[in-house]
């Protein structure tokens, strides 16, 4: 499996720097790419600006996994706006058609947003059961998974039910094989059960603020992570500084280069995602 570490080319939404909404942040993020010389492209014919979600997997340079991508959140109607959802759907296969990537294709139903990755492990909120519970029970999805992604552990881990989505990037990320960073607000027992059984160790991301945003601040976990760069949010909140010095803490080899940069994310954040909502990353030899 490709870990976000080994990666090193970003695409985004074609969506993002055509949606005036977002102008601004896609100026400070190509701009922040620019000056560290890395590579970004932009996708076409997509619907939305949530790349990491359609966007196929990387198992290895030459192996990209296509899973059904059915989310419950894209069937029937938004009702503040009342656009029927499969209008704002991107369907995978059309962009990677126009991107002449060749995928391996699944029928299992998943968001790129809920894999979190190491080089031998995968981790999943348990949304991604019930998603599949008429095609197929949790041990044989748990078998195809692995199988699927080339990893001997697939860990699911409980749904945080402040996120409406059931992705895991707003809950957790690896820091290196062995360890991961949660937000402190994700923190329970039976979280921790889970991780400890896999042999995982955990850091908490921890607030020392008189009112903490958790509307907002769990979006520093959503960092846009390659192996030349780590891109944080920023959200104009309490938390800004404090998240920055101890992602400096838990990823040294970044901050010992200035290679973590703070990026206005308020924009983005308020349409439910953050940075590594909005990006797809790979190992790329082109």
């Amino acid at each position: 499996m490709i870990s976000d570490s080994q990666t090193n080319k970003i695409y985004f939404s074609e969506r993002l720097r055509s949606d005036l909404r977002f102008t601004e942040t896609c100026n400070q993020i190509t701009n922040i790419l620019d000056s560290y010389k890395v590579d970004y492209t932009f996708l076409e014919k997509t619907k939305d600006i949530w790349a990491r979600d359609f966007m196929p997997i990387q198992v290895s340079e030459d192996k990209f996994i296509e899973y059904r991508y059915d989310p419950d959140y894209l069937q029937g109607t938004l009702q503040e706006n009342k656009v029927e959802c499969r209008e704002i759907k991107t369907y995978p296969d059309i962009v990677c058609d126009w991107l002449k990537l060749k995928t391996i294709k699944t029928d299992i139903i998943l968001d790129g947003g809920n894999v979190i990755k190491s080089k031998n492990c995968v981790i999943l909120t348990d949304k991604i059961v019930s998603e599949n519970q008429f095609w197929y029970d949790k041990t044989k999805l748990i078998k195809q998974l692995g199988e699927l992604f080339e990893v001997d552990h697939v860990v699911l881990i409980p749904w945080w039910t402040k996120e409406p989505y059931g992705h895991a990037d707003g809950m957790l990320r690896f820091i290196d094989e062995k360890t991961v960073i949660i937000n402190e607000v994700e923190k329970t027992p039976k979280l921790e059960k889970v991780l400890k059984e896999l042999g995982l160790k955990w850091e908490y991301i921890r607030y020392e603020v008189k009112n903490p945003n958790e509307d907002l601040n769990w979006a520093y976990i959503n960092f846009l992570q390659t192996k030349d760069l780590i891109l944080l949010p920023k959200l104009n909140i309490d938390e800004d500084e404090q998240a920055f010095k101890q992602i400096e803490i838990y990823y040294p080899d970044y901050a010992s280069n200035n290679r973590i940069v703070q990026i206005d994310m308020t924009e983005i954040v308020k349409e439910g995602g953050a940075l590594n909502c909005i990006s797809w990353t790979i190992k790329s030899n082109r």
